[in-house]
């Protein structure tokens, strides 16, 4: 496996730009690209956001075209779930044999929705978690930029190769990072905290200090993590009491002004992944007969404040 040495992203959203702006520094601007559609193309293309303040003016892409650099080599995806099959046609002109694809999406799917549609051999799994951007306009602002926990589920050692390219730019460029042993444990644990913070900071329409402070906000959001970890017990996933608190202490060292990008939709008036939430979790849940109140009234009552979006919207 050739060492990396250009990254490709798609989606130029809060982690989009965080991670452009992160390679971008260390690889230089040129050796970072972002592809979009033919559409996006005219509304980007020269574009300036800025990073912590820093202005960038990043290489945008129509990739639907062959790049004269040849195939991507590390492609990550960074929309929104609601974009992921526009993003998966955009992006698969630009994968090559040896590409290697990484999903910084929320939830526990979009691997395996890649893998389908661009092939499971380029596909390592990834959670990124620990970092507070928050994306208003053009502009990102964080005060911790997590990490990436990077792994292969147990019965594909073949990508073992892919895994040690991805950890050696990661550690060419200092970008923090965890490789996991269980990948598939970490993926089910940061969707419990994915279905608890973002959907308590969602409906109580406040920040991660909103859920920081002992209070109902904090107790919704745990109340809906522990129905994840009676659904994981069902799907052979160990997820425990102890994981949840470990997340809990992490959302506690964010930015109080920070938010999850659930927040950031319902503010731009945006569809949200309420479905990679709440919607997945009452899915599962009737799929093995288990109840989750929590989660339903969670449900209930983002589709509730989506709807008046599109009420105010008319």
């Amino acid at each position: 496996m050739k060492r990396i040495e250009r990254v490709s992203i798609i989606g130029m959203g809060a982690l989009g730009i965080l991670y452009g702006s992160f390679f971008a520094e260390r690889l230089g601007k040129d050796h970072v690209t972002f592809l979009v559609d033919k559409e996006r193309l005219k509304r980007y293309e020269g574009v300036e956001v800025t990073c912590n303040g820093k202005p960038w003016s990043f290489r945008v892409k129509d990739g639907a075209l062959p790049s004269e650099k040849g195939p991507a080599q590390l492609l990550i995806f960074a929309v929104k779930a609601t974009a992921l099959s526009s993003a998966i046609e955009t992006a698969r002109k630009q994968v090559g044999r040896d590409t290697i694809i990484l999903s910084v999406l929320n939830g526990i799917s979009s691997e395996e929705i890649i893998g389908d549609a661009l092939g499971k051999e380029h596909v390592l799994y990834c959670v990124a978690q620990g970092m507070d951007a928050v994306k208003l306009g053009n502009d990102l602002t964080y005060s911790q930029m997590g990490q990436l926990c990077i792994g292969i589920p147990e019965d594909q050692p073949e990508k073992e190769p892919l895994l040690k390219a991805v950890t050696d730019l990661f550690d060419a460029t200092g970008l923090a990072y965890t490789k996991e042993p269980d990948i598939l444990r970490r993926l089910w644990c940061k969707w419990m905290l994915n279905v608890g913070v973002n959907q308590a900071v969602m409906v109580e329409e406040g920040t991660y200090g909103t859920i920081q402070k002992q209070g109902e906000a904090r107790q919704l959001m745990i109340a809906a993590m522990r129905e994840v970890i009676v659904l994981a017990e069902k799907e052979h996933i160990r997820v425990t009491e102890e994981d949840l608190q470990g997340y809990v202490d992490l959302m506690d060292t964010l930015s109080p002004e920070g938010m999850p990008s659930m927040r950031q939709d319902g503010l731009a008036k945006r569809p949200s992944e309420v479905e990679l939430f709440a919607g997945t979790v009452i899915r599962k849940a009737e799929q093995y007969g288990v109840e989750v109140p929590v989660n339903r009234e969670l449900y209930r009552r983002v589709k509730e404040m989506e709807a008046g979006y599109e009420t105010a919207a008319v």
